[in-house]
């Protein structure tokens, strides 16, 4: 398959702390990748660095055979990639539907007006927010404010979508809305790499895991695999007899 993302040697210090240390893997189109780890194994800073937010020390990112590490977060989201954050971020002061207008204006080709309105009411139809367009974005639940940032993300018409532990906090019901909405979302051909905590998503949608400890990849392959690696046990537990 067409590799869509292609990471080589990725690098990223802070001061004497390498977060990020010659990180090597690819994304093939429409492919779900996981992007695995304990917590502080640098898999929030790899997303930073291959959607803009930060700036990497040495290393290659190209989308679709383009070169974009350093670029700025706007030109990469409308290269077409697109992302929620571990940290939601929405503009509260907006209602959902202005929020979702937002990312409409990011798209290619861009959509104002009453094109937009109705783009932005079908996206929050399609995360479970439907109804609730005129509603402050800050008057919402966390849970729900998460599903908002993802019809952001969503209205840029995404190639590639990255998201940060999206289904974290989901109770069970959600959750499997959660998996069926992604599963929806790369039948629709959108490729998708996901840092996440939640083992049975992990299983239900990932092609291939990608597993990063203390910065650096230490397995990769398919989920039963890559749960099963002793290294990544060890990383996860911690220990020689985890």
């Amino acid at each position: 398959m067409t590799r869509l993302l292609e990471i080589s040697g990725l690098t990223r210090r802070f001061g004497g702390l390498v977060a990020v240390d010659g990180l090597s893997f690819g994304v093939a189109q429409g492919e779900i990748v996981g992007l695995l780890g304990p917590n502080g194994s640098g898999k929030t800073t790899a997303l930073n660095l291959v959607s803009g937010a930060l700036k990497p020390d040495a290393g290659t990112i190209m989308l679709d055979g383009r070169p974009i590490a350093g670029l700025r977060p706007d030109r990469i989201a409308r290269l077409g990639l697109a992302r929620t954050f571990q940290l939601v971020r929405v503009l509260g002061s907006m209602t959902c539907a202005e929020n979702v207008v937002a990312g409409l204006a990011f798209r290619r080709p861009v959509l104002w007006g009453e094109a937009a309105a109705r783009r932005a009411g079908a996206l929050l139809d399609r995360v479970g927010l439907g109804g609730r367009g005129a509603m402050p974005a800050d008057a919402l639940t966390y849970i729900d404010q998460k599903r908002l940032e993802l019809a952001r993300g969503l209205a840029l018409s995404p190639r590639i979508l990255l998201l940060d532990e999206w289904l974290a906090g989901l109770n069970p019901s959600e959750l499997q809305e959660g998996i069926a909405l992604i599963r929806s979302l790369r039948a629709e051909g959108t490729t998708i790499v996901m840092v996440e905590h939640v083992m049975d998503a992990i299983r239900s949608l990932c092609d291939r895991c990608v597993v990063m400890n203390a910065g650096a990849l230490i397995a990769e392959g398919p989920p039963a695999a890559v749960l099963a690696d002793p290294a990544v046990i060890s990383a996860y537990l911690g220990g020689d007899d985890a």
